[in-house]
Order: structure tokens, then sequence, then C-alpha cells
């Protein structure tokens, strides 16, 4: 999980994520490769990857590619690279596309090769996916066993970003290892009604084991999540061992594991066999406010509801399922979205009012713009503000010639220092052909030494969201739309 909304878990808690982030900037057209920018324009260089030079390879290149979140443009490029190269990086894109099966399908036959290889920077890309796509599947051994190997084998190779990423799935995974894998009971499409908690988020209105409840929204959380105290009411069993975690809240909890039977979302979407993580009450509990966290439904719950639209009403529409349940040919596999950069195009073309995101991690990043110049944006919901990058920034400097800045804190992390930021009054947004307006966004203007948050253009919150009259992301088809007023 990249750490965006790290800091925002410890001190809000709990984003929106998933469906909060997704309205990009709308750019003009650069014609220069972004090395070029980094060199031209200001506030750019220590974030750009992208761009050619004397003696990279092609591998390096695409896989710089990748970290920069240029998933078109990998793909475009895949066909140049030898066979088992273009596979590994073919199985990449298809997690990043949450795809967990093809991502699987085209990995785990590398899994050996790729050990023997010495080559620990393709390693450490296939493992990484790897893990995630069991844990998107609901297949806790295997997934508890891949984190396993992960850190066993390139525990020394990860940065302290990459190993807070894995902290959670690390530990807590054992936990769970030979629980039963959640199943979901066919629903026709429904609407829920929702309310704000007093942290600002959405909480939804559920039954655990036929007792009514109000959990929060987190579908960047890789787990469910349920209070000692609920869990007690319910009559839940709960694991005698527990885990200590750090990342979640910033400061030690201890976690235990529990199944629960029957799940059912607004009394109309039934899971069984839910997964859920025990955590003590005084963990999320905020006396400011008297608000007792009762439970978390995380991404595990959250994909089974297909496609959610959020309205200004406070209602929320679902249609629960995939698009398509058969499995796709290798002949169909090879005109996915992102198997070829021309096809992404024409999807997009196809569907003018919709933008593709993707998932990275806890990571959910939109690909908006114009189509063949999107730009990459994530979320930070619980920070309730939105500000761009200094990519933005160097895209666009001359709007801001001669105005003042100002010191700006980032909502996401008080360990980075306030930063001199300007602030555009009002912003043109394009989520695949939809305009809309940000008002009185920051705008950064220089790199804070985060990968993270320099490599994309903006981190985009409910003070956006809040200005549309819908929002809806699929995850059938992996395309964010909106509505205006």
């Amino acid at each position: 999980m990249a750490r965006v909304g790290k800091a925002t878990r410890a001190g809000i808690l709990f984003l929106l994520g998933a469906w909060a982030a997704m309205l990009t900037a709308n750019p003009a057209a650069a014609q220069e490769s972004q090395a070029a920018q980094a060199q031209q324009q200001p506030g750019a260089g220590a974030q750009v990857h992208t761009g050619t030079s004397t003696g990279v390879t092609l591998e390096t290149r695409i896989r710089n590619l990748l970290a920069d979140h240029q998933y078109f443009q990998v793909a475009d490029e895949l066909d140049q690279l030898p066979p088992e190269q273009a596979q590994l990086y073919r199985g990449i894109l298809a997690n990043r596309d949450n795809d967990p099966a093809k991502s699987i399908r085209l990995l785990e036959p590398l899994t050996e090769q790729m050990a023997v290889s010495g080559n620990k920077d393709q390693e450490k890309l296939l493992r990484k996916a790897l893990a995630e796509d069991y844990l998107r599947e609901g297949d806790w051994t295997k997934a508890a066993k891949a984190y396993a190997t992960l850190d066993s084998r390139l525990g020394a190779d990860l940065s302290s970003e990459e190993r807070d990423e894995i902290e959670m799935p690390l530990k807590m995974l054992p936990l769970a290892a030979s629980d039963p894998p959640m199943t979901v009971d066919p629903c026709e499409p429904f609407i829920m009604q929702v309310n704000k908690d007093p942290l600002g988020l959405t909480d939804i209105p559920v039954f655990v084991d036929a007792q009514p409840h109000r959990w929060m929204l987190d579908p960047t959380a890789p787990f469910n999540l349920i209070a000692r105290s609920t869990a007690r009411e319910v009559g839940l069993k709960v694991s005698e061992n527990a885990v200590t975690i750090h990342t979640l809240t910033g400061k030690p909890m201890q976690v235990r594991v529990t199944v629960i039977p029957r799940f059912t979302i607004a009394g109309r979407l039934t899971l069984h066999n839910v997964t859920a993580f025990v955590y003590d009450d005084a963990d999320y509990f905020f006396p400011r406010t008297g608000y007792q966290v009762q439970g978390v439904l995380g991404y595990a719950a959250l994909q089974a509801l297909g496609s959610i639209t959020f309205t200004a009403d406070a209602t929320i529409r679902v249609h629960p399922g995939r698009e398509s349940d058969s499995p796709a040919t290798e002949a169909e596999e090879a005109s996915t979205a992102l198997n070829s950069a021309a096809v992404a195009g024409a999807k997009n073309a196809a569907d003018p009012t919709g933008a593709h995101f993707f998932l990275d991690g806890d990571q959910v990043i939109v690909a908006l713009g114009p189509v063949g110049s999107e730009r990459m944006f994530v979320v930070d919901a619980g920070g309730q503000q939105s500000y761009l990058t200094s990519r933005y920034y160097a895209e666009h400097g001359d709007e801001f010639a001669g105005k003042p800045t100002s010191q700006f804190s980032i909502p996401s992390d008080s360990s980075i220092p306030p930063q001199p930021a300007y602030v555009a009054e009002s912003i043109p947004l394009d989520v695949g052909g939809t305009r809309v307006r940000a008002h009185y966004i920051q705008v950064l203007s220089q790199p804070l030494g985060s990968a993270a948050l320099d490599d994309v253009y903006g981190v985009l919150g409910i003070d956006v969201l809040d200005q549309l009259r819908s929002y809806t992301f699929d995850y059938r088809t992996m395309r964010f739309t909106v509505t205006t007023e």
C-alpha cells in the first residue's frame, strides 16, 4: 500500500479512498518528453522518471514508466520486450487493472525462473503484485505465504516505504490463513441511504449476523475491520492470537481476527464467511465528537458491490457483480485495455463520459484528461482538502507568475514541513470528457521528496467531490464517471 493517506488514517482515519479521488486537471497537451519538461519547467525534476537517456535499456525504461503510473505507455511498448519480460509486465498491468485472476495466470509460471534470475527489481515487482492478487481474490492461505516469501527473500531490499506497505498483510494474514473464502449471494441493483459520520466520511447500514450497525467505507483498506465491543455484542468468536501493527494509525495497536458467518449490506446484498480483523475500541474512538467506529468495510467486501454511484442526496446506487463471470480466452486477453495503448485510447473514445482508474497497492489512481495526454491523480478523501503537486505546477507554472505563495501543510503527512504553495481560484477538471471546475486549490511549487506524492499530479478529496451531483466507480469496467449540477 503506497501511503498517500498514511497520516490521514492516523488523524482522521479510514478514508473513503477509492471513490473520492478521481478528478483530474485538464493539462495542456505536452509534446516534449517528461525528461525534457523536468529540465525546462520549474519544480519537476525530482519526480519525473520516464525520460530517455544514454545507456538506459528498454526494460529499465518500462520499469520506470510503471513506477510513474504510465500504464498506457507501458502497454504500448511491451511487444518490444522478450516474451518472458513482456509476460511479467502484462501480469503487473493486469494487477493494476484489478484483474487478479488474469494477473495470477500470467505471473505464477514466472515465479521460479524469477527466483533464480538474480534480478531483484523484477522479482520484487512480481512478488508484490502476486501477493496483492491473492489478497484481492480472498485466498488468505496463498496471500499469507506470498507476503512471507516476499519478506524473507527481498525484505533487505525493500525501502522503508515499501516495508510500511506490507506491514499489515505480512503480520495480519497468518491470523486468517485458515479462514474459509467469502461467498456472495446473487443480488439485484438497489439503492441505500447513507450518512456522514462526525469525521465527515460515509457510513452505510449493515447487518452483522442480523444485528444492525453502521460501518465506515474504506475501499483502499485491504481488510474489513470490526470493533471488539461490536464483535462481542454479536457473539463472534475472536482469535486468542493477536499481532501488533503500527502503520494503520501511526501508533502500536493490537488486532485479532474473526469470521462473520452472515453479513448483509443495506439489507440487500448478503455475504457469507466475511473475515474481519478486530481492534480495541479505544483505537478508533474520537473523544472530541464522542464517536466510536463500529466497523470498517474495506476492499475485500466492497468488491462485491460491483458498480457504486454516490449522489448529492446522500444515497448510493449499487449494481452488484461483475459484467461477466465467464473466463476470458487467450485471444480475448490479448485485446484487453491494457494490452495496447491503441485499444486503451479507443476505449476512452468509446466512453467519453468515463475515465479508466487503476489500483496500485492502496492507491486508487485515475487517468483523466484528453485521450493520449491523460494525467494521473490519486485521492486523499479523509484529508478533506485537495491540492495539486509540483508536477502539475511544472506544466502550468506560467499561470502563477507574479502571484504570492503561502505555506501549506500537507494534509496526508504531518511529518512533511509546510511547503510554499499558490492558490488556484479555479481549476478545470476533465473527467473522461465531462468538465467540472474545482475552486481554491493549493498548488505546490516544489517536490516533496515523496515518490507517492511527487509522481502524481494531485491529491483530490471530498471538497472537490462535494461539488458534484454524482460520481460512479464501476469495478466491473474500471471506469469512473461524474455528473454535474
